[in-house]
């Protein structure tokens, strides 16, 4: 499939693709200038928007308003990332695109999977001439239902994908994190950081594999600090900021970082996290920027 190039006043470029609302490169200049792509192709949902729901819903199922609804499961009796067919795997129509925006539509109808209410859903990606990347999460519902949207990108900072990262130097905003079950599901609770989670005070990735979403410090709905990440050899940073509550970090893959904002999985069983439902009337909206240095 055709890719949909933005290019900004230096010439640097973020390549888009309708499959999954996609982004497939980043190419950015390292501290002599030399361009490199710095996204990679993970395969899966990598550089892909996920939803309806990002992350994990135990049991493939949850409770709004006194209905129960049973939801696709792709994980054991757990959903993830939205089910066997979510968004990553679907085609976005192009609905706008200039040089330097792209937006992305989708219309998931009700009973997507198993969750309620036609969604109508837009992602626009914004490339600005300060090598920032933004990207616009907008989605509205005829039903009440439950929305959580991230874009599962990776990055390797050197150019030169499986490059090691455990010399990545990470700092990420939060105080606390959502430990979870054998299953990767949330236990509920907001424990502080310990030890090997605390990035508050920069420092090296290291060797310890990482899947874990960070309660992000301070989270209001604005757009917000989340987390700095830089590769000493070839200078290249990334800056994120957001309006969502959490941040997954994952490691999981050779070679590749990811940073991935959201709300936190399983919230509509943890009625103590910040909510996720989504009714008739109201507008989700997300902001997410990577700002590359």
């Amino acid at each position: 499939m055709d890719a949909l190039l933005l290019t900004n006043a230096n010439g640097n470029t973020v390549s888009l693709t309708p499959a999954g609302a996609a982004m497939t490169s980043v190419v950015v200049p390292d501290r002599t200038r030399k361009l490199a792509n710095v996204c990679v192709d993970a395969g899966g949902s990598a550089g892909k928007i996920i939803g309806r729901y990002a992350n994990r819903i135990a049991r493939g199922s949850f409770e709004l308003d006194g209905t129960t609804f049973a939801l696709a499961t792709n994980e054991g009796p757990n959903t993830l990332h939205g089910g066997p067919d979510g968004f990553s795997k679907r085609l976005w129509d192009v609905a706008e695109q200039s040089a330097s925006r792209v937006t992305f539509a989708l219309t998931s109808p009700d009973g997507d999977q198993g969750f309620p209410g036609a969604l109508e859903c837009r992602v626009s990606y914004s490339w600005s001439d300060q090598n920032a990347l933004r990207i616009d999460y907008m989605a509205t519902t005829d039903k009440p239902t439950v929305v959580n949207f991230t874009n599962h990108v990776y990055f390797n900072l050197s150019g030169v994908a499986g490059t090691p990262i455990e010399h990545y130097r990470l700092q990420i905003a939060a105080s606390a994190y959502t430990p979870t079950d054998a299953e990767s599901i949330p236990t509920g609770a907001l424990v502080p950081v310990d030890a090997t989670r605390d990035f508050r005070t920069a420092r090296t990735v290291g060797t310890e594999k990482y899947d874990c979403n960070f309660v992000l410090d301070g989270w209001d709905g604005s757009l917000h600090h989340a987390a700095t990440v830089s590769d000493p050899d070839s200078g290249r940073t990334i800056d994120v900021e957001t309006t969502q509550p959490g941040m997954q970090l994952f490691t999981g893959k050779p070679g590749a970082i990811a940073l991935e904002t959201q709300h936190f999985a399983d919230s509509p069983h943890h009625p103590a996290f910040p909510s996720t439902v989504l009714r008739p009337g109201e507008m989700f909206t997300a902001t997410t920027v990577y700002r590359f240095g």
